[in-house]
């Protein structure tokens, strides 16, 4: 993978310009057709939330006067406050509730939205190719699903928890203030001490917490990456678990599984380490902080200047203060985690935008009735050449077979008509017409075979009838019976068989122009025949670009081009 647009985005925090990005990915959604509902929401939430540091400063008031009862051991009045209390508690449930639920409804409509956007810019442009080709980015699957996921709910919690601390600083400081009194310290009067206690225990332990935990970021990137990996090197094993079975490839499976085990090990291994001793700390300052208020407090109670239902309510406001000024503290964890789903997000986008404005070296559009190839080169990653200033056209009805050596370039030059081949130089004019493209390896999508035979189209398009007649075409009757069934059609289907199916799906579409790269591979000769006789027969007027290495092929064309040398060279038909 490519470590540079891996960790682009942590770079581009250094310069300044994480938060500038990030931003940027969190507003579209505000702004958008949803952004009605989305701003309804996040007002109801952030209500709710302000609603909770309210029922705080009631239940912080309601201390006071509850040690007070307790401390006069007033009965009367400690239960009518123990039915109060009652009465807050259930609106304080009430108000959680629907703050949990609403927020969650939030999260997955902003989730939903921005999956829709990923999905629709990763399949535009190739990005789906060209990153996976170009080993740009690792694990496109687990960025859409996983990352957005956790950096919806992860911007919400963090935002919300954010907001909802400032509120309650606030509220709680003018508490303390006026509660706490003033102390006198090497002859100065220092006014509200105990906020300015809370304040300087909270911005140590903060610093203090950065210092120990900052590694948490890296290591959690790392974390989720390694995972993906092992997930994805599980499933090609799953893909691929005839090939493997035959090969006896078991235990050289088995260690690429462990070598990819033992990187998540590890790094998880550092993530322990890191995290026991922010625990050690984060809990001793949680500790601490539970006695610190009553030793601050306690000259003032000890000289009869406050009573107990006061010293009880500094403590509740000196706890509340110190726990939002430690807000940083308690949330670094969950910081670091949404750091990283973030920098990964970034470095995602970041490979889409550059792979979109990448200027195409090979200029390809749709234009007039022919294929034209002019002035053709093309080249492969190491620099060396597979096509030099190579012409060709092909006119309509025309049928030409294209044969060369393994590694000649003949696959390369369809890729290359398909907007698939980035390096080289030169133009293709494809006919503007209707075309079909028939790779080596047909995709079959998982679904019902109607579905797989009408793709990329509707399976509602084509008469029922139609597809029983195509698949008796080619040699495929034993399906006919099965065209509603839903399955999972490349793993069930032999290579010949999805091959013919795939010349199914082609009289399906009929199209004025075909191009095949070895799409009768898997077939016999006979097969192989009778297919594209069907097609020559059936699409009458077809024109034809194919990839093949028979002999038995040359009848079926009228043309025969070889690559040789980085040339397109006409052969003689024998």
């Amino acid at each position: 993978m490519n470590q540079n647009a891996e960790y682009s985005a942590v770079n581009d925090a250094v310069r300044g310009q994480f938060f500038r990005r990030t931003w940027a990915m969190i507003t579209p959604y505000w702004r958008s057709e949803e952004k009605g509902r989305a701003w309804l929401l996040l007002v109801a939430v952030i209500g709710l939330s302000l609603f909770s540091v309210a029922i705080s400063v009631w239940i912080n008031h309601w201390y006071k006067d509850f040690y007070n009862a307790l401390e006069k051991k007033d009965t009367a009045a400690f239960w009518q406050l123990i039915g109060y209390f009652g009465g807050i508690a259930a609106v304080a449930i009430l108000g959680a509730v629907y703050r949990l639920y609403l927020t969650q409804m939030l999260t997955i409509r902003w989730r939903a939205w921005l999956t829709e956007q990923h999905f629709t810019r990763w399949l535009a442009h190739k990005n789906y190719y060209q990153l996976e080709q170009g080993g740009y980015t690792d694990n496109p699957d687990q960025r859409i699903s996983e990352d957005l996921n956790n950096f919806t709910s992860g911007t919400l919690s963090l935002g919300l928890g954010l907001l909802r601390n400032v509120v309650s600083l606030v509220s709680f400081s003018i508490i303390l203030w006026g509660v706490s009194g003033s102390i006198e310290v090497f002859g100065f009067t220092i006014p509200g001490y105990m906020f300015w206690c809370a304040l300087l225990y909270a911005a140590v332990g903060s610093w203090l917490t950065h210092l120990i935990g900052r590694r948490l970021i890296g290591l959690s990137n790392q974390q989720q990456r390694f995972e993906a990996d092992l997930r994805f090197s599980m499933v090609r094993v799953r893909e691929n678990a005839e090939s493997i079975a035959l090969y006896n490839g078991e235990p050289n499976e088995r260690q690429r599984l462990s070598t990819r085990f033992g990187k998540v090990w590890h790094n998880f291994w550092d993530i322990m380490k890191v995290s026991k001793r922010l625990t050690f700390f984060t809990a001793g300052y949680s500790q601490i902080a539970i006695i610190f208020p009553f030793i601050v407090a306690a000259p003032r109670y000890f000289a009869g200047k406050i009573e107990l239902g006061e010293l009880m309510q500094i403590n509740s406001a000196f706890g509340n203060v110190q726990d939002n000024f430690s807000w940083f503290i308690n949330a670094y964890s969950e910081l670091a985690t949404w750091r990283a789903t973030s920098d990964r997000l970034l470095s995602f986008q970041q490979a889409m935008s550059d792979n979109e404005q990448r200027a195409p070296a090979i200029d390809v559009r749709p234009e007039g009735e022919r294929l034209v190839i002019k002035d053709l080169g093309m080249d492969l990653a190491d620099g060396r050449h597979l096509l030099s200033d190579a012409d060709m056209t092909v006119e309509p009805g025309q049928r030409v077979m294209l044969s060369g050596r393994s590694g000649s370039g003949k696959s390369t030059l369809l890729r290359a008509m398909g907007h698939l081949w980035p390096a080289g130089h030169g133009s293709i004019r494809l006919p503007a017409t209707r075309y079909l493209f028939l790779p080596q390896k047909p995709y079959l999508p998982i679904g019902t075979l109607k579905a797989v035979l009408s793709y990329p189209q509707d399976d509602g398009v084509y008469p029922p009838e139609r597809y029983a007649q195509v698949l008796e075409t080619c040699r495929l009757p034993h399906l006919v019976a099965r065209l509603d069934e839903a399955n999972h059609w490349q793993r069930m289907l032999s290579p010949g068989e999805q091959q013919r199916l795939a010349f199914a799906r082609a009289l399906l579409f009929a199209p004025q122009w075909l191009y095949m790269d070895e799409a009768t591979s898997a077939m016999d000769e006979e097969d192989e025949a009778t297919l594209y006789q069907a097609l020559i027969d059936e699409l009458p007027g077809l024109s034809i670009v194919s990839v093949g290495h028979r002999s038995s092929l040359k009848r079926f064309h009228g043309r025969h081009v070889r690559i040789e040398g980085g040339r397109l060279l006409e052969q003689q038909l024998t």
